[in-house]
């Protein structure tokens, strides 16, 4: 029985060396001599096959069972002519040993067992037992690796074996032969495995070699992978439980070859997989009827599979043959650690290829699957085989952790292969209008694709235009796409082939076993392996903390062991400064638990311990993790406005609640308010026929070549009379054009940035006046007018809104009110559509937002604004931009979009509780939308060389991001209040760069980036510490005080006197060392303070800022100042702006109007841009040039 941390924690260590409850030892016999128990004349070759149990609630525990033959003597008595004789013949019986674990260490175990077996052989019967004991002991002294790339290696002679550890913790370890399905099955049969399964089909494994039954079986279950098998599942079918194989529901069980023909005569409907022969059948008939994996998918899996090495000879023809077994099994062992290694990512690539766009029809927020939706993106010869997926337990379980965001190898890999192509191409997805640009660029990829596989392949065959393009991308050379897309080397800057060397792997040896196990030699053991484990530690201290995290982990698991809790409790702290991931939360919550008084109270004297044992006492209890998955249905009653909010949010067409609530309102009847179940439902099927009869909108070669790269028609009218011809009014996101009867042609009206007035009029025609829009514009048709009839009144509405968006956009230097207005575009025509009363028009005109508001939102925009965000785009309300961070990227930067670098500069957002949001700040797209840090407020971040982002929080901790990975891994848990301040010393070029934080109560700590370590600790005694800055080799504070580094006071301000100053606290401040400069500013005064800074007595002058209430936030930039300046209160408002001042001349230089809202924080980017952040009323981030 191998043991871990969580071992310890869940029981004494007698518990932990006993046969685990769970397994029913009534049935172990049966499973280790399932052929049946033998007695044989001749003695026969060892031989081991493999067990995996299962208890009711899932979980296993995996068996090897060597089986070994001993002599037994028979004496027979026979009477021959009348006289007795008697004969003794020596006979073989079988027996067995089975070690159990609860990991799939098969191979380990094989070896361990290997190793016995010739201590067996040459030991007498009556020394069994005692072998066999000291055997069983001295597994029980090898600790289980954590995750990660640390294994362990003992020996145990003649054998050196080496115990690997899993990938991550969400990954089983992998210790057996993951390439035999690829050596007994072609790739074909290997895909029909697989579909079989993922559709939960009830499938039997037959060999006429025990061993193979499970390594087989568990290496499917292993390439299903974030997949987990829900169903029974018994690898190894004794011949006494063969009618097991009459259970009605779907299972996975292994049979002896020699019952093939058995099973298959009295069972229905099972696939019956020959693994000896590579066949896969089903009980009634040679032939596998159920659906295949898409031929996409399963195309890219051949391709890939044809690259494997699957011999291990004939990678070794050139090398020297080994003298020492050892050696060679090291070889072996490195080559298969290769194999499986491109294997994993073979098998799981399959699986994202599969399952790629699940995430995209997920409502995370109320945990919705629009299963209906997600089948009718599928092309239609594979919607049986999703439609079969989609109703197993297993994939259930699959749509649990995508919810739950579980970030496991498969959205990991979703993550890294979604190149900037893929991001381009979903981003349009977006507009579900993906069949109009894919005819673009269908007959050019059609042609390479089909000369590159020599399958007549065309884009309608694939209903996602992802998938077309991921299978085009996988097959095709770079250079077929280069005419496809503008600034090609902005898409492409990814390498096709996946097969990767895996990480490198630090082999740790442990130290020998004592040749007698009592209770003084074993502590001597462990005793010795801390020791080896400390000088682990220190080799590995500045050079992989990833590394280092793992010997932390080890040695406070063996300190455990020892009942040395305190040292244990310290290297398990030491974690969060190296890897928080594998941080063992119940095992270190019990050994608080069991700390005695007197250890208490020594932990209360170290502060690392100090701060774990508050942190452990003070645990928030775990909220119990949501597991439910909901499928979107049509309401059955009236809807109030919360339901209605909720059922509109879950079917995912709007998220902003202010919009629904006007969309209710345009829906509703009279008071009370509701909704009725037909009128939703009739909004609802009118909505998906529109957006349905939108996707196959068919515009030829001539109209397109007119159209921007991601334009799409929304609305197309049917055949009318126009001043400028008959044809189909169509609208897109842009603009309006009129598609010509006869031979289809171009003629653009307007874009709506031209149009200068639109309004209904009517046409005479005979003896009436015909319903027609008139719109007229600044472009070449100055006078637009069709004859819409009964649709003139609501394309008018439709056409005003986007007008008054386009406006807005173009004012506000923000593309999102024209996305909204959009929006609340197509929302007027559903609601026009089912809406069957002569109020139609009216409720419609409820959801023109823009046409009636923008008159109220007039601001004058500098020139100076460049662009506006939205970093809460994906939540149902704004929240606030607590904090910005700009990180320049390697080889590219704002100034040099076109350059090829490695990665683009990012754009670092803090909105509430922990959430941090990533830009591509070339681009201005969403990288990140989501990156958790805690669950508190987050008050800082700060950049360093080394690849990471420093965020400080309100719960007191620094969390660390690793910029490659995305991925917080670390956290620094020193400070003892809410942290306030960042700080690296930019004069520091060495690749470990002193660090300084300051948190509330007044406390600085010194870093050194490198190690993570403090370096120096000081206390600034002040009411509250807000911030930091480092000039010229000092530290200034917010209250403001000049330090050296040492933390020596060297000067400190004193508040401003007089009638005029009521100021004794400062919001921000900015120093200017080379004029002698300090300025200050109060949020509650409008007025800055300049100081000398060689006289920080009084200031030597004020400048009064203009219609401005106070300064919340301040910036260098270059040789100015920008301010975040709260606007004076207006009823139902408070505006904001950004205020520039010129230290030379100590005048306002410049006021812009900025948000709707308070500025919350201020970024530089490159001294060429500065960003500002609002409070939640808009939580939106402008982008100003500076000049």
């Amino acid at each position: 029985i191998l043991i871990t941390g969580e071992d310890e924690a869940e029981g004494t260590e007698s518990e932990n060396i006993s046969v685990p409850k769970d397994i029913d030892l009534m049935a172990l016999p049966q499973l280790c001599f399932p052929g049946g128990l033998l007695v044989t004349t001749e003695r026969k070759e060892e031989q081991f096959h493999f067990l995996v149990f299962t208890d009711v609630f899932g979980n296993k525990s995996h068996g090897v069972v060597m089986q070994c033959y001993r002599p037994i003597w028979e004496w027979t008595s026979f009477y021959k002519k009348g006289a007795e004789s008697s004969h003794l013949a020596k006979l073989f019986s079988a027996y067995s040993f089975c070690v159990i674990s609860k990991y799939p260490y098969f191979n380990v175990l094989k070896d361990c067992l290997s190793c016995l077996l010739i201590q067996l052989r040459t030991c007498r019967h009556s020394d069994l037992e005692e072998k066999v004991k000291a055997f069983a002991a001295k597994l029980t002294l090898v600790p289980v690796p954590p995750p990660g790339q640390l294994h362990l290696m003992f020996n145990l002679h003649p054998l050196n074996i080496t115990l690997p550890s899993r990938e991550d913790k969400h990954s089983p370890a992998v210790d057996f032969d993951l390439h035999l399905p690829f050596l007994c099955f072609r790739p074909q049969q290997l895909l029909q495995v697989l579909s079989c399964l993922l559709q939960e089909q009830r499938v039997v494994f037959f060999s006429a070699d025990w061993s193979t039954l499970t390594l087989v079986s568990e290496s499917f279950l292993f390439f299903l992978q974030p997949l987990s098998w829900q169903q029974p599942y018994v690898p190894v079918l004794a011949r006494g439980m063969l009618d097991f194989l009459m259970a009605p529901t779907a299972f996975i069980m292994g049979c002896h070859l020699s019952h093939y023909a058995e099973v298959a005569a009295e069972t229905d409907d099972l696939i019956m997989v020959n693994i000896d022969n590579g066949t896969v059948s089903t009980s009634l008939s040679d032939t596998v009827d159920t659906p295949d994996i898409p031929p996409a998918a399963a195309r890219c899996f051949i391709q890939r599979c044809q690259s494997l090495q699957l011999h291990f000879d004939v990678s070794q023809c050139h090398q020297a043959s080994c003298t020492d077994i050892n050696e060679q099994r090291e070889q072996r062992r490195v080559w298969k650690l290769n194999l499986h290694h491109n294997i994993q990512i073979i098998t799981l690539e399959l699986i994202v290829n599969i399952f790629r766009d699940v995430s995209s029809h997920l409502n995370y927020e109320h945990r919705v699957f629009h299963s209906d939706e997600f089948l009718k993106s599928r092309e239609p010869s594979d919607q049986l085989f999703y439609k079969k997926v989609l109703e197993t337990h297993t994939f259930h379980s699959f749509l649990k952790d995508r919810l739950n965001q579980k970030m496991d190898a498969f959205a990991r890999m979703e993550l890294s292969t979604r190149s900037e192509i893929h991001t381009y191409v979903k981003n349009n997805l977006k507009t579900k209008h993906e069949n109009q640009i894919l005819k673009r660029y269908q007959q050019s990829i059609s042609i390479q694709l089909q000369g590159w596989t020599g399958a007549k392949i065309q884009p309608w065959h694939f209903r996602s235009l992802f998938t077309y393009f991921s299978l085009a991308i996988l097959l095709l050379p770079l250079s077929h796409f280069c005419p496809l897309f503008k600034n090609f080397d902005m898409f492409f800057r990814v390498s096709f082939s996946l097969i990767v060397p895996p990480k490198p792997v630090k082999v740790f040896k442990l130290p020998d076993f004592p040749a007698f196990h009592t209770f003084l030699s074993v502590q001597a053991y462990y005793f010795e392996l801390i020791q080896q484990l400390g000088k682990a530690v220190f080799s590995a201290q500045n050079e992989n903390s990833a590394l280092l995290a793992r010997f932390y982990y080890l040695r406070g698991l063996i300190n455990t062991l020892c009942s040395r809790r305190l040292d244990a409790l310290s290297d398990f702290q030491s974690l969060c400064k190296s890897d928080t991931t594998i941080f063992p939360t119940q095992l270190v919550s019990c050994l608080v638990d069991s700390l005695k008084n007197e250890e208490r109270q020594q932990a209360q004297k170290r502060p690392e311990l100090k701060r774990l044992l508050f942190s452990v006492n003070n645990e928030k209890p775990l909220v119990e993790q949501d597991n439910v998955v909901k499928k979107f249905k049509l309401p059955c009653k009236r809807l109030d406005k919360d339901e209605f909010v909720r059922c509109i949010q879950e079917w995912g067409i709007v998220k902003d609640v202010v919009t629904i609530h006007r969309l209710f309102d345009a829906l509703s009847d009279d008071q009370p308010k509701r909704v009725s179940p037909d009128l939703f439902r009739d909004f609802y099927t009118y909505w998906k026929e529109t957006e349905s009869t939108a996707q196959d909108v068919y515009l030829p070669s001539e109209v397109i070549e007119h159209l921007d790269g991601s334009e799409c028609v929304y609305k197309l009218s049917c055949c009318v009379k126009t001043s400028h011809g008959v044809g189909k009014l169509a609208m897109t996101q842009k603009r309006l054009f009129l598609l010509t009867e006869g031979r289809a042609s171009f003629l653009e009206i307007t874009k709506f940035r031209n149009i200068q007035e639109v309004r209904t009029a009517s046409s005479p025609f005979l003896l009436v006046r015909i319903p027609s829009l008139r719109i007229q514009t600044s472009g070449p048709l100055e006078l637009f007018e069709a004859n819409l009839k009964a649709e003139a009144e609501l394309w008018c509405l439709m056409v005003k809104e986007m007008w008054a968006g386009r406006r807005m956009a173009d004012q506000h230097k923000d593309p999102q009110y024209m996305t909204q207005a959009l929006t609340n575009a197509l929302l007027m025509d559903a609601v026009v559509g089912c809406v069957h009363t002569q109020k139609s028009i009216s409720a419609a005109s409820k959801l023109a937002y823009f046409d009636e508001f923008q008159h109220e939102m007039l601001m004058i925009v500098p020139n100076t604004l460049k662009h506006r965000i939205n970093p809460s785009q994906e939540l149902p309300e704004p929240e606030t931009v607590h904090a910005l961070l700009y990180t320049p990227g390697t080889g590219q930067s704002l100034s040099n979009n076109d350059s090829k670098g490695d990665t683009n500069p990012k754009l670092w957002v803090a909105l509430g509780r922990g959430r941090v949001v990533v830009y591509d700040a070339a681009s201005w797209s969403m990288l990140q939308h989501r990156i958790q840090v805690g669950d508190a407020q987050v008050n800082c971040m700060m950049g360093l060389i080394q690849k990471q982002v420093w965020i400080g929080s309100q719960d007191s901790i620094i969390y660390i991001i690793d910029t490659n990975s995305m991925f917080c891994n670390k956290q620094l848990t020193d400070h003892r209040h809410e942290v306030t301040g960042l700080v690296v010393d930019t004069d520091d070029q060495h690749s470990s760069q002193q660090v300084f934080s300051c948190s509330y109560d007044g406390t600085i700590l010194q870093w050194d980036s490198s190690s993570l370590t403090v370096k120096r600790q000081f206390s600034l005694r002040c009411d509250s510490l807000l911030s930091l800055q480092i000039q010229n080799g000092f530290l200034w504070c917010h209250s403001i005080v000049e330090l050296k580094k040492n933390g020596t006071t060297q000067k400190r301000v004193e508040f401003p006197s007089g009638p005029q100053s009521t100021v004794s606290s400062f919001s921000s401040f900015v120093v200017i060392p080379e004029r002698g400069q300090l300025w200050t500013g109060c949020a509650d005064s409008s007025e800055l303070c300049l100081w000398n800074t060689n006289d920080l007595k009084q200031p030597l002058s004020r400048v009064s800022l203009p219609i401005s209430a106070g300064v919340t936030c301040m910036l260098r930039v270059k040789d100015q100042i920008w301010l975040g300046c709260c606007g004076r209160s207006v009823v139902g408002s408070q505006r904001s702006q950004v205020v520039v001042v010129d230290p030379e001349s100590l005048m306002v230089s410049k006021v812009m109007q900025a948000h709707s809202d308070k500025i919350q924080s201020l970024c530089s980017a490159e001294d060429r841009y500065v960003l500002s952040g609002s409070a939640c009323r808009e939580g939106k981030i402008a982008i100003w040039k500076v000049e």
